[in-house]
């Protein structure tokens, strides 16, 4: 696994950071300062002091949810915990993928690391050690309504942790117990509040979250990329990428898609420079009449607007990673305690909501740029409008080959796939828990489902970029007055994929390039 070698330190006057977990997820260990192990112990120490002075803590000396007018005594604290975890084991669907289960219990453990939690050292250090082993539990993505958090699959990631259930060691599918005892660790038996402050919070939604705003910001990046060497393909103008529009219209956003788009095809000599003032009308234009069929002066909005659409959805992705940075700092179980002050406090810190906004936005920003990629690619296999280029980029025998007429029509087809999935998921509030979670936020819902859109979004980008490099080469090659980021692009995409000549199945150079672009440490501006 990637980063299986490096190690995450977090610093306790600092949060995890969404690129610091996206590392973790794909193969770093992760630990703690010693500042945060004496946090944890003296919040533990703390609960001992309530338990031991038979204090009516939620989930500790209660029962759960509607049951919590259950009074349990200190001595069932084990049994209690362990039948948690037990009954919200109850996931089902589709496994959530390795680097998505690493994702959420790095998160869980920034949460629990700021001592607040209750959870003993112990419990703590045994989810760290699974990591630093490539140890991670087989998780259900269908089960939880992000209301008290995230809690049936954090249930099946605790079962894993007492010896329970499936993992993947190092990759390889075994029982939990026979896992653990590889790799020389004690299963967890749950005491105190242990299982609760495992299973209590946002960490499934804000892992997965965190993954999907880390490549969020690099498919966006390569949008932009694309964007440019769409322009040059199609002689646009560079008189939309000035900055005196952004300047009239101050959305932070804008300004950024243009100061990119700017700085990305200054260097190319395939656009059409700025004339101003604007050229005068021919001498030899008759009075008071029109003169049809002339060079238009302006691009199609594919190209025209894109500083405008890609500045907008800039604003969703820093809007969406803000909120997931936020939310990697936050104590977001119940209850909470505050050693320091000696308050107990039950509150509703795990309600997703906050996520489930963002994450809803972010989705519908993702859906747009597969709809303006699917634009672009359509006018550059469209022998109407594609300024000579031969249709579907097949540069010769046409008709005896169809170069990409049907990666275009799979371009389509996975918008239509994303465009299903744009309905708010955020505002499904279903009542549950016997009334006790009456409002829900369905939080880790659209979490997946944005994860789902990022590897279509990446699939349409894959057949764009394919469809780029190819007209690149119809132009006269990257060495024709393309700018240096086109001919970047071009490198790339011919280090995955070969050159288009006599039709061939196009499935594998779709499907390498988009993982490629998926991955993590790609600069793109």
């Amino acid at each position: 696994m990637k980063n299986a070698n490096s190690c995450i330190t977090l610093a306790v006057d600092q949060p995890l950071t969404p690129l610091a977990l996206e590392q973790i997820a794909f193969g770093a260990a992760m630990q703690l300062s010693t500042g945060h192990w004496q946090a944890i112990a003296r919040c533990r120490d703390f609960l001992q002091q309530l338990i031991q002075q038979k204090r009516r803590i939620y989930g500790v000396t209660t029962g759960y949810g509607p049951l919590a007018n259950t009074y349990v005594d200190p001595e069932a604290s084990a049994a209690l915990q362990q039948g948690l975890v037990f009954h919200l084991s109850s996931g089902t669907g589709p496994l959530l993928s390795p680097i998505q289960t690493r994702a959420i219990m790095a998160a869980r453990v920034a949460t629990l690391a700021r001592g607040h939690s209750a959870i003993r050292p112990e419990a703590l250090k045994l989810v760290l050690d699974c990591l630093a082993h490539q140890l991670i539990p087989q998780v259900p993505a269908i089960g939880t309504v992000g209301a008290s958090g995230d809690l049936t699959p954090l249930a099946h990631i605790t079962l894993a942790l007492m010896g329970q259930g499936q993992v993947w060691l190092k990759e390889q599918v075994m029982p939990a117990q026979e896992a653990l005892a590889a790799c020389g660790l004690t299963p967890l038996h749950p005491e105190g509040k242990d299982a609760l402050a495992l299973v209590n919070g946002t960490a499934a939604m804000t892992g997965i979250a965190a993954l999907n705003a880390c490549q969020a910001e690099r498919l966006l990046e390569l949008s932009l990329v694309l964007t440019g060497a769409y322009g040059e393909v199609l002689n646009g103008h560079l008189e939309a990428l000035q900055p005196g529009l952004a300047i009239l219209r101050p959305h932070a956003g804008q300004l950024w898609a243009q100061q990119q788009l700017l700085k990305i095809c200054s260097d190319s000599q395939r656009l059409q420079p700025v004339t101003q003032p604007p050229p005068r009308l021919p001498e030899d234009l008759p009075s008071g009449r029109a003169r049809h069929q002339q060079p238009l002066p302006q691009d199609a909005y594919t190209f025209r607007c894109a500083p405008q659409h890609l500045g907008a959805v800039k604003a969703s992705v820093d809007f969406h990673q803000e909120c997931v940075a936020t939310e990697l700092w936050s104590v977001t179980d119940n209850p909470l305690f505050l050693p320091e002050t000696g308050e107990v406090l039950h509150g509703g810190n795990f309600f997703g909501q906050q996520i489930a906004f963002a994450a809803d936005a972010l989705n519908n920003a993702l859906i747009t740029l597969a709809v303006h990629s699917e634009r672009r690619l359509a006018r550059l296999t469209d022998v109407t409008l594609n300024q000579g280029l031969p249709p579907f980029l097949r540069g010769n025998q046409n008709g005896l080959h169809s170069g990409m007429m049907g990666a275009q029509v799979t371009a389509t087809a996975l918008v239509a796939e994303m465009r299903t999935q744009a309905h708010p998921a955020s505002i499904q509030s279903i009542p549950t828990n016997a009334n006790n979670q009456d409002v829900v936020t369905l939080g880790t819902l659209v979490a997946r489902r944005c994860a789902t859109s990022l590897e279509r979004l990446s699939e349409v980008l894959a057949i764009e970029s394919f469809a780029l490099a190819q007209a690149i080469e119809l132009r006269g090659g990257p060495e024709a007055g393309f700018s240096r980021s086109a001919q970047a692009l071009h490198r790339r995409v011919r280090a995955i994929s070969a050159p288009l000549e006599d039709d061939r199945p196009l499935a594998p150079d779709i499907q390498r390039l988009s993982q490629h672009w998926l991955l993590p440490d790609h600069g793109f501006v």
